[in-house]
């Protein structure tokens, strides 16, 4: 997910979101796609997170692919 993908490259999730929408063309569907409210709702529920954790987001998650990770 972009929250675990910033980590690792220590930087604000929002700056990562940023450069990927900037470069959208170098992020085919296949390494990496938005999930859905519906999907969104769902994981929150599967790991029954804090609010406080998830409670500050506003948009859905993007997700990537190892490959897309990579990029």
């Amino acid at each position: 997910m972009d929250s675990d993908l910033a980590k690792l490259y220590d930087i604000e999730t929002r700056r990562l979101n940023e450069q990927v929408r900037r470069n959208i063309d170098k992020f085919p569907e296949d390494v990496m796609f938005q999930l859905t409210p519906e999907e969104f709702k769902n994981l929150k529920s599967l790991f029954a997170t804090s609010s406080s954790a998830w409670g500050s987001r506003r948009k859905v998650s993007l997700v990537f692919t190892e490959h897309g990770a990579l990029q």
